[in-house]
């Protein structure tokens, strides 16, 4: 389980504690899905719809190529048991980890650290603990560590280690942001936009104690009359493996979502207008 650490604005976990648990689960509509091994070849549009066009090597894209493990694949917790809730329709092959660690918020964080450290954007990785200080990653490649007083009351930087940027430092720094950071700190981060403004890498969050946070993966639009339709995906608790959620609520073109300004309703939350938000950069 995540640390706690009491500041004068107390870490907290970035637990999601699931609010729609009686939600009606439905089967995976195979009429949508493909063979394919990531988003964009698994799962196709629905009649009179095409895929939105994203530029190369932006995050987008980056989203879109995400890979699948195979059809019917389950989600395993970070302990290896299998998820066994049935909310989603494929399991994003993505190593978590062996640590309570990897949940809702830590997972969207992860997807947009993991895009800029692939590009080399180093000095544009950055996150907020709960307690607010800037955790920058240009600071972890110098070699410098987060560290927490025996009071626990503060935390600041100590240079333990030679400079580097293996992904095994890359993952360390990741596993302290998840530790102390959360969807609380992640949507003080954000930049709130309008529902009719999505695009792929957006973010559905409601920050709290607990919150959750889920993250737009894929769009399609209907070129006659502009309708958008987009995918989601989530991590949760007990930190798990990313999925793509079903569309328990309109089962015809699960798992997509209509793009519109009423409440969004996922397996395991709610989420509201107001919740939608953007990276900035």
């Amino acid at each position: 389980m995540k640390a706690v650490i009491c500041l004068f604005l107390s870490f907290s976990l970035a637990g999601c504690v699931q609010s729609q648990s009686n939600a009606t689960t439905a089967k995976a509509d195979t009429s949508l899905q493909a063979l394919g091994n990531d988003i964009q070849t698994r799962f196709e549009v629905p009649p009179n719809f095409e895929r939105v066009q994203v530029p190369d090597g932006s995050f987008g894209a980056y989203l879109r190529a995400l890979p699948l493990k195979p059809v019917g694949a389950k989600v395993k917790l970070f302990n290896g048991s299998e998820k066994q809730n049935d909310v989603y329709d494929a399991v994003i092959d993505l190593d978590i980890g062996h640590k309570d660690l990897h949940q809702c918020a830590d997972a969207v964080m992860r997807l947009r650290a993991e895009y800029l450290w692939k590009k080399g954007a180093y000095d544009k990785i950055h996150f907020n603990f709960t307690n607010g200080m800037r955790v920058n990653y240009s600071e972890w490649m110098k070699g410098r560590r987060i560290v927490v007083n025996k009071s626990q009351t503060k935390t600041y930087w100590n240079h333990r280690h030679h400079p580097s940027n293996t992904y095994a430092d890359f993952w360390d720094y990741l596993e302290t942001i998840f530790m102390y950071a959360g969807t609380s700190s992640l949507s003080k981060e954000l930049i709130p936009i309008k529902m009719n403004q999505m695009s792929i890498g957006d973010v559905l969050i409601r920050g709290g104690f607990p919150g959750h946070a889920v993250i737009v993966l894929d769009m399609a639009e209907n070129p006659a009359t502009g309708e958008r339709i987009f995918l989601l995906g989530q991590s949760y608790m007990p930190a798990q493996e990313l999925q793509v959620l079903k569309n328990n609520y309109d089962r015809d073109i699960s798992p997509w979502y209509h793009l519109n300004n009423q409440t969004i309703y996922t397996p395991e939350w709610t989420f509201y207008p107001s919740n939608l938000m953007r990276f900035g950069e």
